[in-house]
């Protein structure tokens, strides 16, 4: 009952949250990234916006990079904080500049994800990662 009412982390509590907050959020950002993905192998990449002033392939590839690859790199624990990193910039794109005149409603979402790799790059993978098992070598 006092760990209901503790302040202080409970360290395998804590290691198992970072495990499914980490998994959980990528598996999420794959459902965006995967459409980004087939839209760019079929080659329909001039409906694809430029937020960035780079050209609608290399903004689409970006963020197939990024909604995809990291994201899966972040399922595994591998490179973690840089492919939060990677995708908090991303958000942060999509938050500031492609739906920076929209209402709330429709910029909570990538406000969520945004804050939820903020969590990850400040906190770490955990130790069910990849990066725990190198960083031990």
């Amino acid at each position: 009952m006092a760990f209901l009412f503790s302040n202080r982390p409970y360290n395998a509590l804590f290691s198992i949250w970072l495990f499914i907050n980490r998994v959980g959020v990528s598996a999420f950002m794959l459902t965006h990234g995967y459409p980004k993905l087939l839209m760019l192998l079929d080659g329909r990449t001039e409906s694809f916006s430029d937020p960035l002033g780079v050209g609608s392939l290399a903004s689409l590839i970006l963020a197939v990079l990024t909604e995809v690859v990291a994201s899966v790199f972040l399922i595994l624990g591998l490179f973690s904080r840089f492919s939060a990193l990677a995708l908090f910039i991303t958000m942060a794109v999509a938050v500031f500049v492609v739906h920076a005149a929209d209402p709330f409603g429709t910029l909570e979402k990538a406000l969520l994800y945004l804050f939820a790799y903020l969590n990850i790059i400040v906190l770490g993978p955990g130790k069910f990662s990849i990066d725990a098992v190198l960083s031990k070598r």
